[in-house]
């Protein structure tokens, strides 16, 4: 101890037990999840909707951000990672305790105020994903309940089921990295549900729903992108290799998906849409999450990462460019940004994929086990003489599957009717026509003059329709 230079020497705000540059990395890492939401979902959902949703969309994910972080260190936290009162829930409790915040986490060489900072941006961005399925119609009242309800008794059973280390899912050894079964395919599920529920936009907006600027989506994507390092990266709890291969994967095969999704708008329809790029690097980031620290980039002779960027920039453009157009269900449920397309189809491709290429040696490094029958993806197991636990695996991946689902029809369908009982979940038909400045007495630009509005549109160059610039469709 007497060797370490001074820097590293324990003193009271820095104890033996914590590693210092563990904890710094995990403090930023979710600072990068946090950007992710705000401002980079603030800001993508505010441009990529019509010009009277703009202000809407963008306040409901700051909204959401806000109240999640509120429930979350109330009770939710404890109830994700908490003492167990049932095999998929923990007891609630505050988070806030002077003791608790200042002791060692249960995993990771930092405190417990670390960890429920960096699990709070996670289950906020959970929530804003939800949104993008339900913008341009929902009652701002019903979503400000929908919020802190979804967050309690969905998100937190997902999480203590799958990342607790009491969770059933979790001893069975279901593998999800990062996130994409607890964040991505629940949201997913989630969104459609809720979508179903408070029914769809205006007719008119159905038929037309153009951006509002494009170039503003793209800085939002762009931090969404790159707040993906800190999404994986910060996942093995420590400032390690598995953290740096985390890192490579994600950027790899989001790359791939990108221009996948290019390759084929450009095949089947002759245009590079930038819209279908961004939900092309959308679907990427996802589709790598539950696998990106336990697969390596080279996996028998191929690469894993590159296979999974081809398999989601290319699967979920089919399920939401062909499937959708040709399923009655699909059709009728108004997924304003199809997020069930995006995050519910990626994340369950993730998750198989995951099952299929995880290396056993590298989730020894992420999950501190190492046993013949879990965390053996079916390549590995095949090819080393252990088919039974690879197909295991693959079971097991299944059956998370399928308990996401069946816990986001469930309560997030509990949880609407519940809402609709205190308050309308979609707004009226007048409201619907105007927009932001019918829910919020605000809109996000000023059409005449420095910041005023002008109250007449009986002259053509001051009507709405003149003054909007030609845009890309969004395709869903």
């Amino acid at each position: 101890m007497s060797h370490l230079p001074s820097n590293l020497l324990p003193v009271d705000g820095s104890p033996e037990w914590m590693n210092r540059g563990d904890n710094t990395w995990q403090l930023t890492s979710a600072t990068l999840v946090g950007l992710q939401s705000v401002p980079g979902l603030v800001i993508l959902y505010g441009s990529i909707v019509k010009k009277k949703w703009a202000l809407n969309s963008a306040f409901m994910a700051l909204y959401a951000f806000a109240a999640v972080l509120v429930c979350w260190v109330g009770w939710c936290y404890k109830m994700s990672f908490g003492e167990r009162i049932l095999p998929f829930l923990g007891q609630p409790n505050t988070a806030l305790d002077r003791e608790f915040v200042f002791r060692k986490t249960f995993a990771g060489e930092f405190p417990n105020a670390t960890m429920v900072y960096f699990q709070l941006v996670f289950a906020a961005i959970t929530l804003i994903l939800i949104a993008g399925a339900l913008l341009g119609r929902m009652n701002f009242y019903a979503w400000m309940l929908f919020v802190p309800l979804w967050v309690t008794f969905s998100y937190t059973i997902c999480a203590f089921s799958i990342w607790s280390t009491d969770g059933w899912l979790f001893k069975m050894g279901l593998i999800d990295y990062s996130g994409g079964f607890v964040i991505h395919l629940s949201s997913g599920v989630a969104g459609f549900v809720a979508a179903c529920w408070v029914g769809p936009r205006a007719v008119k907006d159905r038929e037309r729903f153009p951006p509002n600027n494009i170039l503003l989506m793209l800085a939002g994507a762009g931090l969404l992108w790159m707040g993906w390092s800190g999404f994986n990266g910060g996942d093995p709890y420590a400032a390690s290799i598995d953290a740096s291969l985390a890192v490579l994967n994600t950027h790899v095969c989001t790359a791939m998906s990108l221009l996948t999704w290019l390759f084929l708008d450009i095949l089947f329809f002759g245009k590079p849409s930038v819209i279908g790029a961004t939900q092309g690097m959308i679907t990427g980031l996802v589709c790598i999450t539950p696998a990106a620290g336990t697969i390596c980039p080279r996996v028998v002779q191929g690469w894993a990462a590159i296979i999974m960027g081809m398999m989601s920039g290319s699967i979920p453009w089919y399920t939401m460019m062909v499937l959708h157009k040709e399923s009655k269900l699909l059709k009728q449920v108004d997924d304003t940004l199809a997020v069930f397309h995006t995050h519910a189809v990626a994340g369950s491709l993730g998750g198989i994929l995951a099952g299929f290429f995880a290396d056993p040696k590298l989730c020894y490094l992420f999950y501190g086990v190492e046993d013949s029958l879990h965390y053996t993806g079916l390549v590995y197991g095949i090819f080393n003489g252990r088919p039974n636990a690879g197909f295991r695996q693959m079971m097991v991946q299944l059956l998370g599957i399928v308990f996401v689902i069946l816990l986001n029809v469930t309560t997030t369908s509990i949880v609407c009717l519940l809402v609709r009982i205190i308050v309308p979940l979609r707004l009226s038909e007048d409201d619907l026509q105007v927009g932001d400045e019918a829910v919020h007495g605000e809109v996000a630009y000023a059409l005449w003059g420095d910041g005023e509005k002008l109250e007449t549109a009986t002259e053509p160059l001051t009507s709405e329709k003149n003054l909007e610039w030609p845009t890309v469709e969004l395709r869903t």
